[in-house]
């Protein structure tokens, strides 16, 4: 059963929660602003674009080379970005790069990339320019968990591997266990039917992502950001085929944790591979070269560093290996 829906104000932050979130939160839209959204997620919400000053289209590709492509289109001082992770980074990376701005997020995905202050800068930014967030967050589940079912299954393995990221941390505390324990809890609620509770999913996500904003990616989410730049998979695609095998590594670094929720994570996530579609790195067993190139990748992400017990290069190849071939 879905949560009734709320608004919770911040300092940093608005967040507009449940069915119809885009409506009630007219009053923080407004009109005038600059709408970046993709063909499909326009469509979603065409009130939007009808309010806005201009429509921004984001095209595919890279993160910090779309946005940089895009920094001369876009000149206002509002934006709003609808659609998934990609679309949001993209407004985000904006944000920063010609501030000052405010951001209105409202994902169509489970990306939680409106919950989080991490992106790539645009092309031609300088490293150290301070990152964006979303300033108001509209979270209505008909357009987050809005994917058809497979879709929505790899969306989900990407919070649950959120979840599970920031549960397991070793940056943890009593806060961000309570969020990540929470959405783990709700993720296998709402899967536990063929048609999954798409508002549970939604709300799942957005724990999910608040708590992983606070502890930072882990071990799951270094593999899989570094598979879709090396084999082109999806960011879905590459959470769904590598969760159930990240997700073991990391709970046996925390023996225990997982345990306590009474919910088996590690089945779930493998329920969500099995409904999500073939692997998308299968190319890792015909393609020994693009392995390598994975790993060599890998092992050049700080965050891996950061860890109190990294992974060495055998068991990186391992997981990789078990996530292509299944």
């Amino acid at each position: 059963m879905m949560m009734s829906a709320f608004r919770h104000v911040a300092a940093e932050r608005t967040i507009v929660f449940g069915a119809g979130a885009v409506v009630e939160a007219e009053d923080l839209i407004g009109s005038g602003f600059t709408l970046l959204s993709t063909a499909r997620t326009s469509l979603l919400e065409p009130s939007l674009s009808e309010r806005a000053a201009s429509v921004v289209e984001v095209p595919p590709g890279l993160v910090e080379e779309v946005a940089g492509d895009l920094r001369p289109k876009v000149t206002g001082a509002r934006l709003v970005a609808l659609g998934g992770g990609r679309v949001i980074d993209v407004a985000k990376a904006l944000t920063a790069a010609d501030g000052p701005r405010s951001l209105i997020a409202i994902p169509t995905t489970l990306s939680a990339a409106e919950m989080t202050g991490r992106h790539r800068h645009a092309r031609g930014v300088p490293g150290e320019t301070a990152h964006a967030r979303a300033s108001i967050v509209i979270n209505d589940p008909a357009l987050s968990a809005s994917q058809p079912v497979g879709e929505l299954a790899a969306s989900s393995a990407n919070s649950l591997g959120h979840a599970t990221a920031a549960l397991l941390s070793d940056r943890a505390n009593p806060i961000t266990h309570t969020f990540a324990a929470e959405a783990i809890r709700r993720m296998w609620d709402a899967w536990r039917a063929d048609e999954p509770d798409r508002g549970e999913v939604a709300l799942a996500a957005l724990l999910s992502g608040w708590a992983v904003d606070v502890t930072g990616i882990g071990l799951h989410h270094v593999l899989a950001q570094t598979a879709v730049r090396t084999v082109g998979a999806s960011h879905a695609g590459a959470n769904a085929a590598l969760l159930p095998w990240t997700l073991a590594a990391m709970a046996a670094r925390r023996p225990g944790v997982l345990e306590a929720l009474n919910v088996d994570a590690e089945a779930l996530a493998l329920m969500l591979r099995e409904r999500s579609g073939p692997s998308e790195l299968r190319a890792l067993t015909l393609d020994p070269e693009m392995l390598e190139r994975t790993l060599d990748s890998v092992a050049r992400r700080p965050e891996l560093g950061r860890m109190s017990s990294p992974p060495e290069e055998a068991e990186l190849r391992a997981i990789y290996a078990s996530a292509a071939a299944a």
